[in-house]
């Protein structure tokens, strides 16, 4: 059975797109316009991780805020729970938001250096008039022990914890409110490895405690691989690909995903094999190629690439590609990775 099958829609992106205006050269006259999200359509099923991957630039990092409410979109909708976040008035959407909360990549940066872990933890709660004085401190002590903290820690600051402590109270201060979806914005991108792992496996463990959603979104495949259930490929603003976790590792469609997934080194030093790279830059987002963004950098691409822009549809079940010529078995010789 599919994941789609088993599971209700908690978040819904439709057609989302954001495009910042820029202005540059002499006396700043000259206006051009990034598109850093471009049209992405996806769903997060309640209860699941939805892993997000690309290079830097790609516009991973900007779908999270938005469907946060960070920013406002320029154009799409974004559903939580069948209701358009961007149609609600700020009342509505202040409430909406104790159910969307985030985890920010640098722990080092996210919390105040004046407060202390207590008063990190229950700022939420005070904000949204939720709790006050003893109440909110055994709330708070409940949470840092959720998280692997001790209460003797309560009156300390961020400066007296390692990286990973610190990520903690970042998370901590995510569940402060109860929250149906986390958005995990690169949450362990700048941690040791030895860490990630301590991190990562407490995510899951809170996961299955919490019955929390995920939107994970990083640049580590190992990271993501070992979180998500579905993973989401982005380029250039677009999903280029959108499979379940072992079906993208183990049959990608996409020229793209096909080199990143080659890219990730396998520990064993005997193993030796050809890497399939990917040639030149990725083009900037206020001047993106047209047809398929990826053609200029595809061993694959044809005319059609060049002038064409693909549709994103489902080729297989429950996985979604934009590419005109996908590899599948029967109509090409490139064997699927194996990772």
């Amino acid at each position: 059975m599919t994941i789609s099958a088993e599971r209700e829609v908690i978040v819904e992106v439709r057609n989302l797109k954001k495009h910042f205006e820029m202005s540059n050269g002499f006396l700043k006259k000259t206006k051009t316009t990034v598109r850093a999200v471009d049209g992405l359509n996806f769903k997060v099923y309640e209860g699941e991780t939805l892993g997000i991957v690309g290079e830097s630039g790609c516009g991973k990092s900007t779908t999270g805020q938005l469907l946060l409410g960070l920013m406002e979109a320029t154009e799409g909708e974004i559903y939580f729970r069948s209701t358009d976040l961007a149609s609600m008035n700020k009342e509505a959407l202040r409430k909406a938001r104790k159910d969307l909360q985030v985890i920010f990549q640098d722990p080092y940066s996210s919390l105040n250096p004046r407060m202390t872990v207590g008063e990190l933890i229950g700022e939420p709660l005070v904000v949204h008039g939720i709790m006050r004085g003893k109440a909110l401190r055994e709330r708070v002590i409940e949470l840092m022990q959720l998280v692997g903290l001790r209460e003797h820690q309560y009156d300390r600051f961020p400066h007296e914890f390692s990286g990973g402590q610190r990520q903690r109270i970042g998370i901590a201060r995510a569940l402060a409110l109860n929250p149906k979806v986390i958005v995990c914005d690169e949450a362990v991108s700048a941690l040791d490895v030895s860490i990630q792992a301590q991190i990562l496996n407490l995510l899951n463990r809170l996961q299955k405690e919490l019955d929390l959603t995920y939107v994970f979104i990083a640049h580590g495949l190992p990271a993501v691989r070992h979180i998500s259930d579905r993973i989401g490929v982005m380029y250039l603003g677009k999903m280029v690909e959108l499979a379940g976790r072992d079906e993208l590792f183990n049959n990608p469609l996409h020229p793209y995903s096909h080199a990143l997934l080659d890219a990730v080194p396998i520990p064993d030093p005997k193993f030796r094999k050809e890497h399939e790279l990917i040639e030149g830059e990725i083009p900037s987002p206020s001047n993106p190629p047209s047809g398929c963004r990826f053609h200029p950098r595809c061993p694959y691409a044809t005319a059609k690439c060049r002038e064409e822009e693909p549709e994103y549809r489902e080729v297989l079940p429950d996985h979604f590609i934009a590419c005109h010529h996908p590899l599948l078995d029967e109509d090409t010789s490139i064997v699927p990775a194996t990772h």
